[in-house]
């Protein structure tokens, strides 16, 4: 199998909202994310859902970075899709901030 040299990393838009208490969307990925950045900034839980999906639940502070490149580019899909969104729901105590990372073909 071929390594594939021809793809740079850039940088997508942040996704960021503050916590109001209730669900509330914090974005919509519009890249497929190779490393991505979840970052509690308040200071309270923020459970996080995907898809409406509940999936973890933030301590206050917690941050958490997925490296998707996995198993050395045997499974280079395996990620998020573009469309994916993250939701989060804590007590109105500061905001929850996703960065990633994507790969674009030179």
């Amino acid at each position: 199998m071929a390594i594939n040299n021809s793809q740079r990393a850039l940088p997508a838009t942040e996704l960021s909202v503050a916590m109001t208490g209730s669900n509330v969307l914090i974005g919509t990925l519009l890249e497929s994310p190779v490393i991505i950045i979840m970052d509690n900034q308040s200071t309270t839980s923020v459970a996080l859902s995907i898809n409406n999906v509940l999936w973890k639940t933030f301590s206050a502070g917690q941050n958490l970075i997925l490296d998707m490149r996995g198993n050395h580019g045997i499974a280079p899909n395996f990620t998020f899709q573009v469309g994916d969104s993250f939701f989060g729901n804590g007590a109105a105590n500061g905001s929850f901030l996703i960065s990633y990372l994507y790969a674009k073909n030179s």
